[in-house]
């Protein structure tokens, strides 16, 4: 299902918001910046941090949602790059880029150079998992100069600029690379092991100054976003503070107190009894009950399917999956589950994508279906987006129909992902944001499809798969790179 069609946004945004006027808890109003309006706001997050702020997983996410990192690029709302810390960039006739940079500052006072940013991005290619938007790509990065940097990929990659506007590509200061192993973001208090207690970067003990994956990476105080991030507690409340220097001006908020709240109803509650300002994802079936100006809607580029392991278990026989694909009715889900607040399922990516709304290649050659004969399976998801479990127990409910014996599991997110890539589960529902890492189809591709990719949560390891992409990937041209995604 695509999460277009009168779709509740993700972040609910307040009238005060708009404003940028805020008083404190006790009435009283927060200090605010000259010329800035506006005190703290106080935000519910669905989704924990799992890996003490990584900047090269999953919680890349949060601290760009949160507005402390930033790349060299960023994605308008068709998904083209646009300037953020590079003014402007060209590509040379060898295949590389040169991005000429703007003024700028890290929040600990630094000055944005070419050299702090060849050797955020050189270390970023030495994480340990490494980032999605790097999947199947081989980066260099050089200064030149006063104000530019060269980065240059082994083949031609057309989709560079868009590469550069991933989460976990932002830019942080030489600092952000020589923290101890294990402490977490700065003047955090030392429970901040993240939800899962796990470091994916590979965090090792002692200090390091080599771009080797092997040190722990602390945004804390090192990015060049408009809020600062200054204390964590745990995987629940991380406080930050506006950044005065930001090269896109001062924000309007003086700080943000943010809670991670995993339970969709309580993030409700949170914000229909004014304890938080702004909410993200808030169930569909309580969006009705807040106030009208409460609720922002918006078109996305989510998309939420059934993910089927092909590695193993009873869905790696293409007949078992071509009858569950049978037994699945999207539309029941986008018009129940989600109250016709999603559209059907028509591929992976949904018509908020303007290129793929249109027509689109129908798939061919696919195998009959099998009766299962009551194969058992294990269906999985996650409860931090409030409407996956409802749809799960659909799923369950349509595959027991067609013969499936179906255990359900849920957990919170930072507690499933690392078994669900694993493969311990026969198969995964699960929301995507297909644009997220790169805003490059052919990218989401590679990471999510390829027998390389980091988030292969259909485990799919096809050769044919892996040339496709790789041509797709060849197309310079943008349309004729939707259009190779697309087939």
């Amino acid at each position: 299902m695509h999460s277009v069609r009168r779709r509740w946004a993700a972040g609910l945004l307040l009238v005060p918001l708009l404003t940028g006027c805020f008083a404190a808890r006790d009435g009283s109003p927060y200090d605010a910046g000259a010329g800035a309006g506006g005190g703290r706001l106080r935000v519910a997050m669905a989704f924990p941090p799992a890996e003490r702020f990584s900047p090269y997983g999953a919680d890349a996410t949060v601290l760009s949602r949160l507005g402390v990192t930033g790349g060299l690029t960023r994605l308008d709302g068709n998904g083209g790059a646009v300037p953020a810390l590079a003014e402007s960039w060209a590509r040379e006739s060898g295949g590389g880029w040169v991005f000429t940079l703007r003024e700028a500052r890290f929040q600990d006072g630094t000055e944005v150079t070419p050299a702090a940013v060849a050797g955020a991005l050189t270390h970023a290619t030495h994480a340990d998992p490494g980032p999605a938007a790097l999947t199947g790509v081989t980066l260099t990065a050089e200064a030149m100069g006063e104000r530019r940097v060269r980065v240059a990929t082994a083949t031609a990659d057309s989709a560079l600029p868009l590469r550069l506007s991933s989460p976990s590509l932002a830019i942080l200061s030489p600092k952000a690379y020589r923290t101890k192993a294990g402490t977490g973001a700065a003047g955090s208090d030392k429970s901040g092991t993240g939800a899962a207690g796990s470091d994916k970067s590979g965090a090792a003990e002692g200090r390091s100054d080599t771009p080797d994956g092997k040190a722990a990476v602390d945004p804390a105080g090192t990015a060049t976003g408009p809020f600062s991030l200054t204390r964590t507690t745990g995987a629940t409340r991380a406080t930050l503070h506006r950044f005065d220097d930001y090269w896109g001006g001062l924000a309007h908020a003086s700080g943000l107190d943010v809670r991670f709240i995993a339970d969709g109803t309580a993030r409700t509650n949170a914000l229909r009894s004014g304890e938080v300002d702004m909410a993200e994802a808030v169930p569909v079936s309580q969006a009705a009950t807040l106030d009208r100006p409460t609720v922002r809607e918006v078109p996305t580029a989510r998309t939420t399917a059934l993910f089927l392991n092909t590695r193993s278990g009873p869905f790696a026989d293409p007949a078992v999956r071509a009858a569950a694909r049978e037994a699945v009715d999207a539309s029941a889900l986008a018009e129940d589950v989600y109250e016709g607040h999603a559209d059907t399922g028509r591929g992976l990516f949904g018509p908020a994508l303007t290129w793929a709304a249109g027509e689109r290649p129908r798939p061919s050659g696919r195998p009959a279906a099998k009766r299962p004969g009551n194969t058992a399976l294990t269906l999985a998801t996650y409860d931090n987006r409030p409407e996956l479990p409802e749809v799960a127990q659909v799923l369950q409910q349509q595959l027991r129909k067609a013969g499936f014996s179906v255990k359900l599991e849920v957990r919170e997110y930072s507690r499933l992902e690392s078994d669900a890539l694993a493969g311990k589960f026969d198969a995964v529902v699960a929301a995507r944001n297909t644009m997220l890492d790169t805003g490059d189809p052919v990218s989401y591709l590679a990471d999510d499809f390829t027998c390389d990719g980091g988030y292969n949560l259909a485990r799919v390891c096809d050769k044919a798969v892996d040339r496709a992409v790789a041509e797709a990937g060849s197309r310079a041209d943008d349309a004729a790179r939707h259009r190779a995604a697309l087939a």
